[in-house]
């Protein structure tokens, strides 16, 4: 089994139309999924890598945010030419407590961080992780500008951001490279970003598909439905998924093909 690949608007990058999140790689405090967890074992996380990697799952997000998920990631990754590695700017989780820092200084030392813990010269796609005041950080802060001159010098290969409004999706659409949106059939505010992504050519990833475990109550009933929902929308280029569970893995990857045929 194969999961097919899409393009990523068009930065020339092809990404696995099922991502994996890897949020639970390396924070378990102040998340909101509907059950706590362990920290998976490094041979877990090995494991699991190689199981997306044998069902065409070649995108992997990341971020500081996520805890040790990018040392983790950057320690027990294999064959780094054959992922697209997702990362962010802008947050961190220091002592218990998201703390946000968008000015160009930080951006710089963010990104300086991510290619140590990642163990890599270069990344794939870095997402400005937005506080919630999408427009405030594209007009009024260095961060993207500081990100598309690190793109100049080859450190990146597309910039783009994970945002929560509407109107700042549609600005990050213009902007830059992609656009990261929350999309499921219990949240369809969005859909607007995803459609002016589409018109521009820009790539869109779509973030809680299964609303962070807790499904949606659109009308879908099932994983396999939410997910056929985002993946089935024109301009999705694809849908990331955190687990630590083989099984749903290997669920949501058969429900990701299903989707596609």
């Amino acid at each position: 089994m194969q999961l097919p690949t899409r393009a990523l608007g068009s930065t020339g990058i092809n990404v696995s139309c099922l991502g994996l999140g890897t949020v639970k790689f390396g924070r378990n405090q102040d998340v909101k999924y509907p059950q706590g967890f362990t920290l998976p074992e490094d041979t877990e996380i090995e494991r699991l890598l190689g199981q997306a990697r044998d069902l065409g799952i070649n995108l992997l997000d990341t971020a500081p945010a996520y805890g040790s998920s990018e040392q983790r990631l950057g320690r027990l990754l294999r064959e780094r030419e054959k992922w697209v590695i997702a990362t962010k700017v802008g947050e961190q989780f220091l002592s218990g407590k998201s703390v946000f820092d968008f000015n160009a200084d930080q951006v710089q030392l963010s990104i300086e961080r991510s290619l140590r813990n990642l163990a890599t010269d270069y990344l794939d796609l870095v997402l400005i992780h937005s506080d919630g005041n999408d427009l405030a950080i594209l007009e009024s802060s260095d961060c993207l500008e500081t990100l598309l001159k690190l793109k100049e010098k080859g450190l990146l290969r597309a910039i783009g951001m994970s945002t929560k409004t509407v109107e700042g999706g549609i600005r990050a659409a213009e902007l830059s490279d992609a656009v990261m949106v929350t999309y499921n059939p219990g949240h369809r505010q969005e859909e607007s970003v995803i459609d002016k992504a589409a018109e521009l050519g820009k790539g869109v990833l779509i973030k809680k598909a299964l609303n962070s475990g807790h499904l949606s109550t659109g009308g879908s009933h099932s994983a396999a439905d939410d997910l056929a929902f985002s993946l089935n929308k024109q301009g999705v280029s694809s849908v990331i998924v955190g687990t630590i569970n083989p099984g749903h893995l290997q669920a949501n990857a058969e429900a990701a093909l299903a989707a596609g045929e």
